[in-house]
């Protein structure tokens, strides 16, 4: 028996993160295993689901998270790949349960999927967001090619340059990426000062965060509406770029159109 059996919500949050997982790797986003998707589903867990027999025995998270107790997640399994979690996944993922401690969690379904090694990351940002309030309950690494390129430019590093400049390639940008893109200078994958750095801009308010030379990272309601941000933040990267490969820089909407945009469609200036 499968977690997701008589379970319909879990089984629509996995299969969207499947369905997403798919996208990713057909974008040639998610090259061997990059990539990581974590999803918390608490919600979900009924009490026999909370009664569930761990598959492993307690494994540290490495620091303390005090607003996860209780939680339950389903994240990609370390060293999978999207394209086999598209297909199969409760085979390249797993459910974990955070312990009563709030710094240890258990693996409790289908299979002993270790999860990805940037776990700890991502439930700092989620303890984060539920410390905040947040309805948010995905968030999302990938590494799409046009705005990790432009993140060689160091220029585009500068605070909101870049969304600036991707805001104004076509309109729906600023519409469905309203609060643009935050900017952090490249650290360690996987490190503790990349945790940190990625909340802090979380706290200033965006939602899709750039790491220098590396990827995106966003935060979500679900996992769907996680990638469809940097979808179509990566859409303006890649308008721009085709401009300049056809030898001009492109004008762009000027700051007058964006300004009548964001009146019209009440959309935050």
């Amino acid at each position: 028996m499968s977690i997701l059996d008589n379970r319909p919500g879990l089984d629509n949050v996995v299969g969207q993160v499947a369905e997403t997982a798919g996208y990713l790797w057909q974008k040639g986003w998610a090259e061997r295993n990059g990539g990581n998707i974590t999803v918390n589903v608490t919600e979900y867990a009924d009490d026999m689901m909370r009664d569930m027999p761990a598959i492993s025995k307690p494994i540290a998270i490495g620091m303390a998270l005090p607003n996860l107790k209780g939680s339950f997640f389903f994240c990609k399994g370390t060293q999978k790949r999207m394209r086999d979690l598209a297909r199969r996944p409760m085979e390249n993922g797993s459910v974990i349960r955070i312990l009563d401690d709030c710094a240890h969690y258990e693996i409790i379904a289908d299979n002993l999927v270790m999860p990805t090694s940037e776990l700890p990351s991502h439930l700092a940002v989620h303890n984060y967001l539920i410390g905040k309030g947040s309805s948010y309950k995905a968030s999302l690494h990938t590494h799409p090619i046009e705005l990790v390129a432009m993140s060689h430019n160091r220029e585009f590093m500068e605070k909101d340059v870049l969304t600036r400049m991707l805001w104004s390639m076509i309109p729906e940008t600023k519409a469905f990426a309203p609060r643009g893109l935050g900017m952090v200078p490249y650290m360690l994958p996987s490190s503790t000062a990349l945790a940190d750095a990625t909340i802090n801009a979380i706290d200033d308010d965006y939602d899709v965060v750039m790491w220098e030379k590396h990827g995106v990272f966003a935060v979500e309601n679900d996992i769907m509406s996680a990638f469809d941000q940097v979808d179509v933040l990566n859409k303006s990267a890649n308008i721009y770029m085709c401009a300049r490969s056809m030898g001009f820089v492109p004008d762009g909407m000027t700051e007058a159109q964006m300004t009548e945009l964001s009146t019209v469609f009440n959309l935050p200036k």
